[in-house]
């Protein structure tokens, strides 16, 4: 068996201690201030002359870094299947550890003890210290876990807008309250006046980004909101709301069975869109199964992955004046499911 020169080899070559080897082969601040012209050639000369590689761990460990960050999901299973909503995330995530040439850990969210899903802190802070940084995924977060790395300094981006109390949460987000405001704005230009929102009016950043959204453009047109909560009614008892209050138009929170609402619609002779325009705010967890293009915008879900790569490693490598908050425009889709009253 070969045997793998050492940094001890080197060192009786080039006639200097592993300790200068070691400030050489990592790099570090000290190198220039410890470590000659003359001693740091000869040095690579006889790391040339030995063929010794450094190993990147042990790099890692000197500069407190190994080039590993983490991937965490708040969802029960990690996403694999290429129609998984989350699954462009990891798409932009691997695009940019590619380019920066970093390895990802990835880490489930097991069932734990809160709402069958696992905290990261639940996971074991040991285990994703392994780790430089982690990117966090997933609709239902944990706000003790955000506080404890916030405390703990320790690198980390949301996929998605977060806030808290305390200091700036970094994220990298989709600008939902705008895109959800462009698409009431085309009902409004169609000629629609009665537009309902039917969605999530709950406290994540999400719900509450689309529902401002929503307000901003009905606020601004003087008309008066018709907000109405998807937890609390069917499909069937959604489209008795919009025909009850003599809806034309209404805008879908992303998971709220579009498809659904649209066939009971259908089965009471309201025809979409000529008689009912509807409007998806973003991508169903659930992919469509129908043929049509629904109108409403598309998140741009690959590049936030990548970008919030990029901002991690920003931080890991303490960059200054890194944007840590950042929201990224979606794309809005005119589709086949509205249409001018």
């Amino acid at each position: 068996m070969i045997q793998r020169a050492t940094q001890a080899d080197v060192a009786r070559l080039a006639g200097v201690s592993q300790a200068t080897v070691s400030l050489v082969v990592n790099s570090t601040p000290e190198t220039k201030l410890r470590v000659g012209d003359e001693t740091k050639q000869r040095v690579l000369s006889a790391i040339q002359r030995t063929g010794y590689t450094a190993n990147p761990f042990a790099q890692g460990l000197a500069r407190g870094r190994n080039r590993i960050v983490g991937v965490f999901t708040y969802e029960s299973v990690f996403p694999k299947a290429s129609a998984d909503f989350f699954y462009p995330f990891l798409q932009g995530i691997e695009a940019g550890a590619e380019q920066l040439r970093l390895d990802i850990m990835l880490f489930t969210s097991a069932p734990g003890r809160s709402a069958g899903r696992r905290t990261l802190s639940e996971t074991g802070w040991n285990r994703v210290a392994i780790t430089d940084g982690c990117i966090l995924l997933g609709r239902q977060d944990d706000k003790y876990d955000t506080e404890a790395m916030l405390t703990q300094r320790f690198p980390f981006v949301f996929v998605g807008r977060r806030e808290s109390g305390n200091e700036p949460v970094p994220f990298v987000g989709a600008d939902y309250r705008a895109a959800t405001r462009e698409a009431v704005d085309h009902l409004l230009k169609l000629g629609h006046r009665r537009i309902a929102f039917l969605g999530d009016l709950g406290q994540s950043e999400s719900a509450i980004d689309r529902v401002a959204g929503y307000r901003d453009a009905m606020t601004a047109a003087g008309l008066r909101p018709m907000l109405f909560s998807s937890e609390a009614f069917s499909a069937d008892e959604a489209v008795s709301l919009i025909i009850d209050n003599a809806a034309t138009a209404a805008v879908l929170g992303a998971d709220y069975r579009a498809e659904e609402i649209r066939t009971v619609a259908a089965a009471r002779g309201v025809d979409v869109p000529n008689d009912l325009s509807l409007a998806i705010l973003g991508q169903p967890t659930t992919a469509l199964t129908d043929e049509h293009v629904w109108t409403g915008f598309r998140i741009p879900r690959e590049e936030m992955g990548l970008k919030a790569l990029l901002l991690l490693a920003g931080q890991i490598e303490e960059k200054a004046d890194l944007e840590l908050q950042q929201l990224l425009p979606c794309k809005f889709v005119e589709g086949e499911t509205v249409a001018a009253l």
